[in-house]
């Protein structure tokens, strides 16, 4: 609207209409995702990147089931069950948050925390309690006519939890449940999107960019593009595994959520491209520890960094390579030869002539190579240190029948090389010595 538009109608409105128009969400709400859709359904799922109004979305639902025409007057639905992870969650973000209830609710509406209960209460009676999914017994015995449940997708008893909300689910005419989450490949959301009563909207980080500060999405725009941490994060996609993919999406989160340890030793393990200039493949570049205790066949990985970089000419990607294992403190340099020879241990040597180094020469395929790797993720032996969006996107593309990505996985490459000589290799040297013992 011009301002000439906007003041005409504001002036248009009486008093009342002008105190109303904040707390009227749907004259605000992207109908795209915020607003319930219509039809038959018993589950909605707001799937959407971060900050993409879901939370918002959610508190304006059961704000719409529980209130009535007037503050007193009865709304369709009275027991409400709030479930997040864990019960300072949904305190600080459903009830407490910037866009949970409390905030999301005008002033003559406003429902009463009672911290003792767990339990927020309407002026019309209407109630809702919180739950924490990590505790889904507790979910056994109340029931509701309505529920919120909040990252699903996080929830660590995810469908124990679900199942037990679902028998709770038992009052009122038509009950129903509210689902915001950012999307993970979890058994309990991909079961429930394909349950014919349910019905999904879905939305991108940016499409609450009004609300959002500029300089994030600029930021995380530009540190996250084309990664798969940007298409589950800010696209709001649910990414599934690649046919045949030898790392799973869910081995590379179980490596996130293992505790991380102080390696006994560290490499660094480089993937140096055939060329040198802007068009070139990437450098791999991968640190790398192991905790070498108990039996070698025990030994546990842990992945320091992606030092990777790209376009680089010979002198750029040896500076990173010795760059990365002063900074870590490591133990040797690991570099594949294949392609460059001894020019790869000229190159280093020119900046650090004192660098442990050892050559490495691929006789197998990528696939081949990766796939013992691989199976130390499955086995979760294996802790990754933060994420590394760009290496952990060519990881989930490395399938059976070769990469499912464009160009070469470099960073897998160097990722191969540097568990294999930490945690592969003194495994077979053991078993290989235990066999000639006997």
């Amino acid at each position: 609207m011009t301002p000439e538009a906007r003041d005409e109608f504001l002036d248009g409105l009486s008093p009342n209409a002008l105190l109303s128009l904040p707390w009227l969400f749907e004259l605000w709400a992207m109908a795209g995702h915020q607003l319930p859709p219509e039809g038959d359904w018993s589950t909605w799922v707001i799937m959407g990147g971060r900050g993409a109004g879901k939370t918002r979305a959610g508190a304006e639902w059961v704000r719409a089931q529980v209130e009535g025409a007037t503050p007193m007057a009865r709304g369709a639905c009275r027991r409400v069950a709030l479930v997040a992870e864990t019960l300072e969650q949904a305190r600080e973000v459903m009830v407490f948050g910037d866009s949970g209830l409390l905030a999301c609710s005008p002033p003559d509406r406003r429902p009463h925390w009672i911290a003792t209960r767990r339990l927020l209460q309407w002026p019309n009676g209407a109630e809702a309690q919180v739950f924490s999914a990590k505790d889904p017994e507790r979910l056994r015995g109340p029931q509701f006519d309505a529920a919120w449940c909040d990252e699903l997708a996080k929830w660590k008893y995810g469908e124990a939890a679900w199942d037990m909300l679902q028998f709770g689910l038992r009052l009122g005419q038509n009950p129903r449940a509210v689902v915001t989450t950012t999307p993970r490949n979890r058994k309990v959301l991909t079961r429930l999107l394909e349950d014919k009563r349910t019905v999904m909207t879905q939305a991108q980080t940016s499409a609450n960019r009004a609300n959002l500060a500029k300089v994030f999405l600029d930021n995380v725009l530009s540190r996250y593009a084309n990664t798969r941490l940007a298409r589950q994060e800010l696209m709001g996609e649910l990414l599934v595994d690649e046919p045949g993919a030898l790392w799973r999406h869910a081995d590379i989160e179980a490596a996130h959520a293992a505790p991380a340890f102080k390696p006994t030793r560290i490499v660094v393990a480089v993937d140096p491209p055939v060329t040198g200039h802007a068009g070139s493949d990437e450098c791999g570049i991968v640190v790398a520890g192991v905790l070498a205790e108990g039996p070698p066949q025990l030994w546990r990985g842990i992945v320091l960094e992606d030092a990777s970089i790209a376009g680089a000419s010979p002198q750029k990607w040896a500076e990173a390579t010795v760059d990365a294992f002063h900074r870590h403190k490591a133990d040797r340099v690991i570099a594949e030869v294949n392609q460059g020879g001894d020019l790869v241990e000229q190159m280093l040597r020119q900046i650090d002539p004192s660098l442990p180094y050892r050559a490495v020469r691929a006789s197998r395929g990528k696939v081949a190579r990766a796939e013992p790797v691989a199976a130390l993720y499955e086995q979760g032996r294996i802790v990754h240190r933060g994420h590394m969006p760009v290496l952990e996107g060519q990881m989930v593309q490395m399938c059976q029948q070769g990469y499912a990505g464009s160009g070469s996985p470099d960073r897998v490459d160097a990722l191969v090389w540097a568990l294999t000589d930490l945690v592969l290799e003194p495994a077979s040297q053991f078993r290989t010595a235990r066999v000639r013992s006997l």
